[in-house]
């Protein structure tokens, strides 16, 4: 079960204005409440005595609400600036310049029926005043399509399941942890990165050696039960049964293993050397085991790609869902907006077709013993709408690019080893123009669903990663 579908808490903040009618609050905190609950959200919300009726009015208002932030702070990963009538934005600005989170505008629509003085709420002109003046302080908003909605309306519960995933994503890639476990493998400079740059952006980066890996693999008992339920699970995850025994046990012991660093270091990601030290040293590969990680949330890449380690995630919590990483790897007959994409078996079950044939791995097979290779689960992706993208540093910035496109059920030979879907991306000619030129990997991470609106507003706007839109080249 993916653990990326946890909605975001809001912190609540009501605006008002001297000479517009204040007791609108009152029901805009009840409507803004409900509504929130029946989408599932928790919130925040300061006390309706706090200020005169819970609203910021003033500077001084603003100032008693950023108190009850800084209160409040680590509780919540955006706010919702709420406005029944005008609003002040000199209060707004006073309140939550130092939020720190992404903030949503938005503005009670006005009645034909209740426009006379004492009725008329004119947060449509507030609305547009508050970003003014946001824009003038350098702070931060979301505003979406269209300028007034209630909170009761379809069309808000809309707009802020795209302020969720906004959250979702600043809050889990800012501070973020990824363990690179193992080094660079020697021939694949395609997956080196500036950590460093990752540093400066809140991302940190831990390594461990293959060789304290293999050393701790060693040294689990038989009798250890976390073992023992590993390789429970794991029977019950894949099909094994093609699997030697004694790499079973291996595979299992390096999966306890893999679960203690990542628990140890409280580690968001990880990226592993999965070739050959696991085949030469273990007798396994480790691809099921990424498989496993990814369906469980934890991301992980293989080939010690840090970069689209961060991009899964991205994706992940933009979509609530798994991710995957892939390699850009086949043209598709002659068509120019498809092509497969693949791996060896690192695809989470969530977005297989079937269950996953453990196998040898039919590559590396050619140059390591082929019963020193099983661990990959092969299948196929499952039919449906997906974002891609990837992540490199270069000159101390991180660029990323973010498309949309679909798996399709066009088939693959079943000759074709590992775990593959064929796709139709608009303008592939145009991506794959663009991924080489800029220098991108040849890895790409996916993620089921059409996310690439909040996923590009979070990394490009909030976090101020750089963007590329390559279909749009």
């Amino acid at each position: 079960m993916p653990v990326n579908t946890n909605k975001t808490t809001f912190a609540l903040f009501f605006g008002t204005r001297s000479g517009f009618p204040a007791s609108l609050m009152a029901s805009a905190r009840n409507e803004m409440t409900t509504a929130l609950k029946s989408m599932g959200h928790d919130f925040l919300m300061m006390d309706e005595d706090a200020t005169g009726f819970g609203a910021v009015c003033t500077q001084a208002e603003g100032a008693v609400y950023a108190k009850w932030l800084r209160e409040n702070e680590g509780k919540f990963g955006g706010v919702i600036l709420c406005l029944p009538n005008f609003g002040d934005e000199n209060g707004a600005a006073e309140a939550l310049r130092h939020a720190d989170v992404p903030i949503f505008i938005q503005a009670y629509p006005d009645e034909m029926d209740k426009m006379r003085p004492g009725l008329r709420r004119d947060a449509f002109c507030g609305k547009l005043s508050i970003m003014d003046v946001f824009r003038q302080y350098g702070i931060k908003f979301t505003a979406v399509k269209p300028h007034t909605v209630s909170p009761s309306s379809e069309t808000f519960a809309e707009s802020i399941d795209y302020f969720d995933r906004i959250c979702r994503v600043v809050g889990g890639v800012r501070e973020m942890s990824v363990g690179a476990i193992g080094a660079r493998v020697t021939p694949f400079k395609t997956v080196r990165i500036d950590e460093l740059a990752l540093q400066r952006h809140g991302i940190t980066v831990e390594t461990f050696d293959l060789s304290e890996v293999f050393d701790l693999v060693g040294k689990i008992p038989a009798s250890d039960s976390q073992l023992a339920a590993k390789a429970a699970y794991l029977q019950s995850y894949a099909d094994f049964s093609k699997m030697p025994a004694e790499g079973f046990d291996k595979l299992a012991r390096l999966s306890v293993v893999i679960d203690r660093i990542v628990a140890d270091n409280r580690l968001d990601t990880v990226a592993i050397r999965c070739w050959t030290e696991m085949q030469n040293v273990l007798g396994v590969s480790p691809c099921v085991l990424l498989s496993d990680m990814n369906d469980r949330g934890l991301i992980a890449s293989c080939e010690v790609d840090i970069g689209n380690a961060v991009a899964m995630r991205a994706a992940s919590l933009a979509s609530g869902d798994v991710a995957a990483c892939l390699d850009w790897n086949n043209n598709y007959e002659d068509e120019e907006d498809k092509c497969i994409l693949f791996h060896c078996g690192p695809v989470p079950q969530g977005m297989m077709a079937a269950r996953g044939d453990v196998t040898g791995h039919e590559i590396i097979g050619s140059v390591v013993p082929m019963e020193c290779t099983f661990g990959c689960n092969v299948g196929r992706i499952k039919p449906g709408p997906f974002t891609f993208t990837s992540m490199m540093s270069e000159n101390g910035s991180l660029r990323f690019y973010v498309g949309e496109g679909a798996f399709t059920d066009d088939p693959i030979p079943a000759d074709f080893f590992g775990c593959a879907g064929v796709v139709d991306i608009p303008n592939l000619q145009d991506v794959l123009l663009h991924v080489g030129y800029q220098g991108h990997r040849h890895h790409v991470s996916v993620t089921p669903g059409l996310v690439a609106a909040p996923m590009i507003e979070a990394l490009e706007y909030y976090l101020g990663y750089e963007v590329s839109l390559p279909q749009e080249s």
